[in-house]
């Protein structure tokens, strides 16, 4: 029998792209190239009689060109919490495995990767506000990443948009704002004041759960 799974919960991801993304629209990226930090915490899932209930997830992205170009890079970071069989059955949604083929972001982006670097169990906090706009990321001595709300330069308040992608892979609605990150070790990575997303997600094997 295949594998069955579910994941609800909240993600949040800061790439080197300009407010907005074009990507979000198929046009190309603001640099011609991609590099990301991308975090969830999954309030609800199972995979297979595993339950995924209250882990948290890091993934770091980057890529030299376009992301359809492919050449990638990956690596996933799991937090330790997570019981071995946890571990693996995360690990495997997050590298698009035992997913219909093209069904999630997570495997659109594993399909471009020609480097996946071995998974890391490590303490993982995650902290998000989706309405809010505010998240904060943090693997100890790893990776640091905050996002926050747009601040328009006229009234000084805070400035709220969203994308609305009806038949997207990854969310129904995501909210926008700023963030930043900076990553180390194997995987250096350094974004400042750049594309800032946060969105709700729900999911399974077969893609977004509408």
């Amino acid at each position: 029998m295949a594998d069955r799974w579910t994941i609800r919960g909240a993600e949040y991801g800061n790439c080197n792209c300009d407010w907005g993304c074009p990507c979000q629209f198929n046009a190309p990226s603001t640099y011609g190239r991609c590099e990301a930090v991308s975090a969830g915490h999954i309030a609800e899932g199972h995979f297979n009689d595993i339950s995924l209930d209250g882990i948290d997830w890091v993934l770091l992205l980057q890529w030299p060109g376009e992301i359809a170009a492919g050449n990638g890079r990956q690596q996933a970071i799991i937090d330790e919490d997570a019981t071995p069989e946890q571990r693996e059955a995360l690990r495997k949604i997050l590298h698009g495995e035992s997913t219909t083929p093209g069904a999630t972001h997570f495997f659109v982006y594993n399909s471009t990767m020609t480097s996946v670097l071995e998974t890391l169990y490590l303490p993982v906090h995650f902290e998000i506000d989706v309405e809010a706009r505010r998240a904060r990321v943090e693997v100890p001595g790893l990776v640091e990443s905050t996002g926050s709300p747009i601040i328009d330069p006229n009234s000084g308040e805070e400035f709220r948009a969203r994308i609305q992608l009806p038949d997207g892979f990854e969310y129904d609605v995501a909210e926008m704002g700023t963030a930043s990150s900076i990553s180390r070790g194997d995987f250096p990575l350094t974004l400042e004041n750049s594309y800032g997303q946060f969105n709700f997600v729900h999911m399974n094997q077969d893609g977004l759960i509408r």
